[in-house]
């Protein structure tokens, strides 16, 4: 009973500190705007040889900041997705871009006030533009190349077939206050998408093939509230 009565106490007294508190909120809107680069492969299974494949991201996005260290961010991005196939020093070369509007919403949380460190993290659902396939060779037709190497050929013959891609988006970045109003930031973000790229049903080769992407992405935001 005497804990009680004490926990009482106490928040009696701090009752006026937190009242102030409360008068003192201020929550934050901004909007803006990044662009950087993407680094993606493909986790297939089996697997299949690869290095990173380079492409374009570049975005617009709405954040709103509680003043205790959290908030919550909305995008509408453009990204790359896809594959480079390695072929281990033979003149070969095989990549395949897909494009897909991408919208994550994701949990805003950072420490600091001028210069700022955040973390984001949360779900994503992109929508599929549209592929490309860069080769020097008849992809089509593998089997008449002499000296190809040998390894798995069969995501040659599978279009893309993830028109909507679900994944986690999750980011570490630093930020930097230019004035009250303006603010930049530097950001590298990592994504794994659930939906498998191409076709991986029980009658086909592959079982998995989960698109995944490393980004690195400047941007700018301006406080409107």
């Amino acid at each position: 009973m005497r804990r009680i009565l004490g926990i009482l106490l106490t928040l009696v007294c701090l009752s006026p500190a937190l009242a102030e508190a409360q008068t003192h909120y201020r929550s934050q809107v901004s909007i803006g705007a990044h662009g950087g680069v993407d680094l993606s492969l493909v986790n297939f299974s089996p697997s299949v040889r690869q290095s990173m494949l380079p492409g374009a991201n570049f975005g617009l996005n709405f954040r709103y900041c509680e003043e205790k260290h959290f908030g919550f961010i909305v995008e509408a991005n453009f990204m790359q997705m896809g594959w480079k196939e390695n072929f281990d020093g033979h003149p070969f070369s095989y990549s395949r871009t897909v494009n897909f509007i991408q919208i994550p919403f994701m949990s805003h949380i950072y420490f600091g006030r001028r210069g700022r460190f955040f973390i984001n993290l949360g779900p994503s659902i992109s929508f599929k533009l549209g592929d490309k396939v860069n080769s020097n060779f008849d992809y089509n037709n593998v089997a008449s190349i002499p000296d190809f190497p040998v390894h798995t050929s069969q995501q040659y013959a599978y279009p893309t077939k993830a028109t909507v891609d679900y994944g986690i988006t999750g980011g570490l970045g630093g930020e930097f206050a230019i004035n009250r109003r303006n603010a930049l930031y530097l950001e590298a973000r990592y994504y794994f998408g659930i939906a498998n790229l191409i076709a991986s049903g029980r009658q086909d080769h592959f079982k998995g093939s989960n698109p995944m992407t490393l980004s690195i992405s400047l941007g700018y935001w301006f406080r409107i509230k």
